[in-house]
């Protein structure tokens, strides 16, 4: 006698009896694509957590990430029927959440505004994101605001490339794929990227104050002459200081 499996197919497997495997994200996607309305929700609670952390370092503001996440996922919700399955689904999804901070930082930059004071948020609640965010011990929480400046005064594609390799911990492959890079051009982005923040953030290790908000490694706009000052005699034959020098 033929034994069927009458275990219905697609999601529903997902809670199935151990051994049973588990729905992929491709399921998923496909899911709704043919129409599941609850298929692409279970895809991003999936991996939220993670898509909320790289929006959040990425731009440093809770309400921006926050912002360039819906617009990430809306994205991905419509163009899903496009996806050909030439990379992971996560890789995907990750690939649309940066490009949206990528382009939230840009029209940022071209358009540049004064932040309001977010003393009104309450840290902990974790409203208005898809997951909590990252906190800081109390006592550490100065030396984090610190970093997430460094961090956000790096070019928009070094600081996308460390903060997917460093802070989140991906393979340089893996973010080489979610960028759409070679693999040479994310080593490249965080080595310069590490170098700068070496220079910003070196007073955290020695314990002295930081650097000027001028750049270090900018050479500075040349003033005068940069021979020694010499007397320039007048037409008495009295010697007067020369332009850099004080008189008597």
């Amino acid at each position: 006698m033929e034994v069927r499996d009458e275990r219905p197919a697609g999601r529903d497997r997902k809670a199935g009896a151990p051994g049973d495997d588990p729905v992929s994200d491709l399921d998923l996607l496909r899911a709704h694509v043919d129409g599941d309305r609850d298929a692409f929700a279970e895809l991003f609670h999936r991996h939220r957590d993670r898509l909320w952390a790289v929006a959040l370092r990425t731009l440093g503001d809770r309400e921006e990430a926050a912002d360039a996440l819906q617009d990430a996922l809306l994205s991905a919700h419509r163009a899903a029927g496009r996806f050909r399955g030439d990379s992971a689904v996560t890789t995907w999804l990750h690939r649309i959440v940066v490009n949206a901070c990528l382009d939230r930082i840009r029209r940022r930059q071209a358009h540049p505004t004064v932040p309001l004071p977010d003393g009104t948020h309450d840290p902990g609640d974790g409203s208005g994101t898809g997951g909590v965010e990252p906190a800081a011990p109390v006592r550490d929480h100065d030396t984090a605001m610190v970093v997430r400046d460094a961090l956000a005064a790096l070019p928009v594609e070094q600081r996308a490339a460390l903060v997917l390799v460093d802070v989140q911990g991906y393979p340089v492959a893996e973010v080489a794929r979610i960028l759409g890079v070679a693999e040479g051009t994310v080593k490249s982005r965080c080595a310069r990227g590490r170098a700068r923040l070496a220079v910003l953030l070196g007073h955290l290790r020695s314990g002295g104050e930081p650097p000027p908000a001028d750049d270090p490694d900018v050479p500075g706009v040349t003033r005068g002459n940069p021979r020694a000052p010499q007397s320039v005699r007048s037409g008495s034959g009295r010697s007067r200081p020369g332009a850099n020098q004080e008189e008597a």
